[in-house]
């Protein structure tokens, strides 16, 4: 082989390994590229051919309803429409018939009543790639007649269906605990937000295939996924109690010219919130009107001020009604009597400070009951310091207190208490009458209810059950609230301090709360507000409060009351919401003795004195008893009432049976209790004492504190009796 021939073989085997070579990298390269496209780009070139030959819209399900216990509809879903363009079947119709968007614009805005070039707009929505959208929303939640003249239009790829539109059939009533949704539906505060996804369900879906002309193929059948409507949500609110609720709070909001009032009604022994108002409210059905009524830098902080429930979302000092805790403390720990006595000169020296009761020209000496029932700051600091600062610091702890309660409500604040190596003498006797430590109302209500069922703390709750329809119609309940409940306290104490607390109701500061006939048990409470600044207490504003609850034996309803900011002069809540759960106790015990089950109500029955009927025909006595609800039982076939048992000026329950015994006319013994008028005012105990033919002398004004012949005990008519009255109401 020549030289020649080898360098041509040479620079041939070189050229075809580049060839090769390059054909090697080019396919390497064209494999890369694939495997690109197919595994990195494949959602996204698979999303858009999936775009070209299908049409696809979303069907949204119908929103649940909220309902209070008893079935009444709170918050519901409007028969209502949506129109939805299918954008590839309109751009298939309209090649078909030569037309543009253009042409149908005008009739789809006369139909609907809509600015024409919104429709042009929506008809022309592009893609952010700038390629054409093949869906888009053109008008939500119309009525029925708007809707059915788009329908008979009959342009393929407009698309009509039901839509939800949330509807508060009451306005603001309830506001801040059902909250609101958006425009799509969605919760944005309230139990619409915290259980919007048992409420909001699963949209559905139309899925069309399409030919390479966008029409819809005529072989094949659309996809169609129903929607699923959402459940409904029944809370544990009773409607009726929420609107006594509602009332006494616009009252004194009004009459207090207040910053705000709340309330809260709650059964202590299952933690139910049966009612829950703050004023003022907004109409969840305009979520963001009356936002110039609010302080704020812009829309939005107004917006939330005024959304804002605050009996959750706020903590504030809580003054005196924080002194059940105190006491609870010393009596679980046996450190503290019924007989024990406390000195109150109106202030007690702590370390270099000098700490003032609300009283300042002191209480004297007073017994444990009665530090409760004149709410002595002094006493409490003195029992606060039995106990000392780790063993209260315990109860706070096992009550609650610088933890959520867990109520089932948004944005729970958890308050602030100190910790115990951070708390010096002063702190401690502050501590101990309500000052320095932070609340939330519901927080509160939960440790006051665990006082009042015997020692039980329990999750405080607003959902009673999730149900749904199923296809027969029949209601099927999905779940239902399962409370947490821990045992703190132990019946014994919690009994007495309940004692104590009616004790406060029948002849203390909170004797304003008091409904003639019931007995309730109760503690009020006036703190000065914190400067959210710092520096102290804020001069002139207060927040007065009072937690109650009734029966005092047998406790079905516990009752917290707040004034934000009294702005008449007058602050003290023995003053201020004593008489405004005064009023919401009486209309809780008419609705329940009218409402509930018999062997449910028996508990909350009004109490009556007996009258005297003695020496009236029969005919008449029966009318007398008839009006105090007494049924009776008549020995003997005379005329007229000679005996009656238990005697006249017994208390006993309305309904209640007595025994009657009739004669011909003849002498009766003048024997008659002493019924327990404390707590009643001046002109209700005469006129008892009058029916009694016992007489009376009294000193003071207000309602009646002490009596100084005791309750239960026989007398004869025509005994005197002395009535010492106080209008002397503290925090």
């Amino acid at each position: 082989m020549n030289r020649k021939n080898y360098r041509d073989k040479a620079l041939m085997k070189k050229r075809i390994s580049l060839a090769l070579t390059t054909l090697i990298c080019l396919f390497a390269l064209l494999v890369i590229r694939l495997s690109y496209i197919m595994i990195v780009k494949r959602e996204e070139y698979s999303a858009k051919a999936e775009e070209q030959w299908t049409s696809e819209v979303k069907i949204d399900a119908r929103r649940g309803r909220i309902l209070d216990r008893n079935g009444v509809e709170l918050a519901v879903s409007a028969n209502v429409y949506r129109v939805d363009f299918d954008l590839n079947s309109i751009r298939a119709h309209l090649r078909k018939e030569n037309l543009t968007n253009n042409d149908i614009a005008p009739k789809i805005s006369e139909a609907l009543g809509m600015d024409e070039q919104k429709v042009l707009d929506k008809l022309n929505t592009k893609l952010p790639s700038g390629s054409d959208a093949g869906a888009a929303i053109l008008v939500r939640r119309i009525e029925k007649e708007p809707a059915d003249k788009v329908k008979d239009l009959n342009i393929p790829g407009i698309i009509v269906s039901p839509d939800t539109k949330r509807y508060y059939p009451n306005g603001n009533f309830l506001a801040h605990v059902l909250g609101s949704t958006n425009i799509d539906g969605q919760g944005l505060t309230g139990v619409e937000l915290e259980y919007n996804d048992y409420l909001s369900g699963t949209p559905g879906l139309r899925i069309s295939e399409l030919s390479k002309y966008n029409d819809e193929l005529p072989y094949t059948i659309s996809e169609f996924t129903a929607p699923v409507n959402g459940s409904d949500l029944v809370l544990t609110i009773d409607a009726n109690l929420q609107a006594f609720a509602e009332k006494v709070a616009e009252k004194g909001y009004i009459d207090n010219q207040a910053k705000q009032v709340s309330i809260i009604i709650m059964n202590p022994n299952n933690g139910e919130i049966l009612a829950m108002v703050n004023k003022p409210d907004f109409d969840p059905n305009n979520p963001y009107e009356g936002t110039e009524n609010y302080e704020g830098e812009n829309l939005a902080e107004k917006v939330q001020k005024m959304w804002r429930n605050h009996l959750v979302n706020d903590t504030f000092e809580p003054g005196s009604i924080f002194k059940v805790v105190t006491m609870i403390g010393n009596l679980e720990e046996g450190l503290v009597d019924e007989s024990d006595t406390f000195t109150c000169n109106g202030s007690l020296k702590i370390g270099p400070h000098t700490i003032k009761c609300w009283k300042t020209s002191g209480h004297g000496t007073l017994t444990l009951p009665e530090i409760l029932q004149n709410s002595c700051n002094v006493g409490f600091m003195e029992i606060g310091k039995k106990i000392g600062k780790e063993k209260l610091n315990e109860y706070i702890s096992k009550l609650g207190f610088g933890q959520v309660s867990g109520v089932d409500l948004p944005g729970e604040a958890k308050g602030i208490t100190k910790k115990t190596e951070n708390i010096n003498e002063a702190d401690l006797a502050t501590i101990s009458f309500g000052q320095t430590n932070t609340v939330n109302a519901v927080q509160y209500m939960a440790a006051f209810n665990s006082i009042v069922n015997g020692g039980k703390l329990i999750q405080p709750h607003i959902m009673k059950e999730i149900t749904s329809s199923n296809e027969n119609g029949e209601t099927v309940v999905e779940e239902t609230f399962e409370a947490k409940v821990t045992e703190v306290l132990s019946e014994s104490n919690t009994s007495i301090l309940r004692d104590y607390l009616e004790r406060t109701v029948s002849y203390g500061g909170s004797s304003k709360a008091y409904v003639e006939g019931y007995h309730i048990g109760a503690k009020t409470g006036t703190a000065q507000k914190v400067n959210p600044n710092g520096g102290g207490y804020e001069s002139g504003k207060y927040i007065s409060s009072l937690a109650g609850f009734a029966p005092a034996d047998d406790p079905q309803v516990t009752v917290f009351i707040s004034i934000d900011e009294p702005g008449t002069g007058t602050y003290y809540a023995g003053q201020i919401v004593a008489p405004l759960a005064n009023i919401l106790f009486t209309d809780i015990f008419n609705y329940m003795s009218e409402e509930m089950p018999k062997d449910d109500v028996e508990s909350i029955v009004k109490e009556v004195v007996i009258p005297e009927i003695r020496g009236l025909e029969v005919s008449e006595a029966k009318k007398i008893l008839k009006e105090y609800n007494l049924e009776y039982n008549i020995d003997g076939n005379g005329s007229i009432i000679t005996d009656v048992k238990p005697y006249p000026g017994y208390t006993v329950k309305e309904n209640s049976k007595i025994n009657i015994d009739t004669g011909e006319i003849e002498p009766y013994n003048k024997n008659v209790v002493m019924p327990d008028l404390r707590g009643y005012s001046l002109e209700a105990a005469t006129k008892i004492l009058d029916d009694l033919g016992i007489t009376l002398t009294y000193e003071g004004e207000g309602t009646i504190v002490k009596q100084s012949i005791s309750k239960g005990e026989i007398i004869t008519k025509g005994t005197n009796v002395k009535l010492i009255l106080n209008e002397e109401y503290g925090d």
